[in-house]
């Protein structure tokens, strides 16, 4: 029998009829989407969501929670107690120049939330990990959920999806009575992600007005740059079915075609340019090591190798489908970061004009 707390006003009540699902890391990319799933979800009586900063967005049956994961956080036992599945989206890919900070969120902060599933007794665990955990593999035909996922070490963001699945192996022995489902999606893109994802892996050299058709003049076929991509939206889709469902395991998901240079040179109406990896390289770890980029060569080292994924099993007993095509997904987030879009949370947060850039950079001159 699952306890209920009595003093944990923020979490919603116990006890009634339909499902209470927690989602940590619920303001983020797929964190929105997965709270609008649940929340539109008939069978989902409330949904918990917990977020370092607490959103001015309102999804209906849905409270939040100012939380943080790290070590010395708040107790999350609490928190979990009486829900019906705990949906773990906590993630942190920057500083990459600092690894041990993304550690100290992303591994340790998951094992916090892993222990906490346990002594709370919530039946059901759903982990986001990722194509980045497989480990290098063929880009000519698709692999299933028992490729072997031991990452790309190089890679913070890559050796810490690998860790967690070990992690997790173990869990799953240790804890038997729990329902763990591991999410390997590919590359997950929505038009209000557009800002965070720029910040995240671009910078400030990648103005999004810019990134546009007739405006890129090519895009270079390098070894190895064919990759999936899914709209979150339909990431989320099959969030709320492993909730709803009695499975376990893995699943892949990632929608029809593969993204390579001639997907994304049409997207751009540009050409593509046949070219080898090194340079590329070369100009991302300089722009890199001057901090002038925040995504690591490392990553875009991981990129090239990522094996393409088959998301069979995942339509077969998710009843999944995807209801964008990979093409249309990258070309939606395109069209979001042209025009800095993004949504009410913190991490979505959009991006700033340039008038608003400039009142800001006057303001701290007249304060300096």
């Amino acid at each position: 029998m699952r306890r209920t707390p009595a003093d944990s006003p923020e979490r919603p009540e116990a006890g009634g009829a339909g499902l209470h699902v927690v989602v940590v890391g619920a303001t983020g990319n797929v964190g929105t989407s997965v709270v609008s799933a649940l929340s539109e979800d008939p069978a989902v009586a409330s949904v918990l969501g917990l977020a370092r900063r607490v959103p001015g967005w309102r999804p209906a049956k849905t409270r939040w929670r100012a939380v943080d994961v790290e070590p010395g956080g708040e107790d999350l036992v609490p928190l979990f107690t009486g829900a019906d599945a705990v949906v773990h989206l906590a993630w942190k890919f920057q500083p990459t120049h600092h690894p041990a900070d993304t550690w100290r969120t992303n591994v340790l902060g998951s094992l916090r939330v892993f222990d906490a599933v346990a002594a709370a007794g919530v039946p059901a665990l759903v982990h986001a990990s990722s194509v980045g955990a497989y480990s290098p593999g063929p880009k000519d035909r698709a692999v299933d959920e028992t490729w072997p996922t031991h990452g790309w070490p190089q890679a913070a963001y890559t050796r810490e999806k690998a860790y967690l699945e070990r992690v997790l192996d173990t869990y799953e022995l240790k804890h038997a009575e729990i329902r763990v489902v591991r999410m390997r999606p590919g590359f997950l893109f929505k038009r209000e992600s557009a800002s965070e994802q720029r910040r995240i892996f671009a910078g400030r050299l990648l103005p999004g007005r810019l990134v546009r058709p007739g405006l890129v003049p090519a895009v270079p076929d390098l070894p190895g740059l064919r990759f999936q991509a899914l709209h979150t939206d339909d990431a989320a889709s099959a969030y709320r079915a492993a909730v709803a469902l009695p499975v376990r395991g893995a699943f892949n998901l990632a929608a029809e075609p593969p993204v390579d240079s001639d997907v994304l040179a049409r997207l751009f109406d540009a050409r593509s340019l046949s070219m080898p990896a090194g340079p590329v390289r070369a100009a991302l770890a300089a722009a890199w090591r001057l901090h002038l980029v925040p995504a690591s060569p490392d990553l875009f080292d991981a990129v090239l190798r990522l094996p393409l994924m088959d998301a069979t099993r995942a339509r077969e007993e998710l009843s999944w489908e995807p209801l964008y095509t990979s093409v249309e997904a990258v070309g939606e987030f395109l069209a979001g970061l042209r025009a800095g879009a993004g949504a009410d949370t913190a991490p979505l947060a959009a991006d700033r004009t340039l008038r608003q850039r400039l009142d800001g950079l006057a303001d701290r001159l007249v304060t300096a």
